[in-house]
């Protein structure tokens, strides 16, 4: 196999292990810039492990992206009712499926793009708040 198949392999895990961790840390908002130098720090340590520069930073990348990504998605589950234990096991278990599916070949390049276009399209679908009936209520 060629770099481009390691690179995307350690894009993929990075992008696991940033949902990882912002699923571990769900209902922190500080934890999410936390987990964001943690997970590109772990992908960086994973791409070199695997590889040379060009697999770190596909790693570097791929955490990045991942943790953009399900922090949307986690605020979102929370914001709407989720519970932190339940929201961080489900997004425990997403993590684990996606670092499985890293090790197709050029699925870790499909993950690093489909994580952060998933949140992006949960934001422009969060409607806007407004005040609705609830401004009549105060008289």
């Amino acid at each position: 196999m060629g770099d481009w198949y390691w690179i995307g392999v350690t894009a993929g895990l990075s992008v696991g292990i940033g949902v990882l961790l912002v699923g571990l840390l769900a209902g922190i908002r500080v934890a999410v810039g936390l987990a964001l130098i943690a997970a590109v720090g772990a992908g960086l340590l994973v791409g070199l492990a695997l590889g040379e520069w060009d697999e770190a930073a596909g790693g570097i990348s791929g955490g990045a992206l991942g943790t953009l990504g399900a922090a949307q998605v986690v605020t979102g589950a929370l914001r709407r009712g989720g519970t932190r234990f339940g929201t961080a096991a489900l997004v425990t278990g997403v993590a684990a499926v996606l670092a499985a599916i890293a090790w197709i070949p050029a699925a870790g390049y499909v993950e690093a793009a489909l994580v952060p276009a998933l949140a992006a399209r949960l934001r422009r679908r969060t409607p806007e708040r407004y005040a609705g009936l609830r401004s009549l209520a105060r008289d």
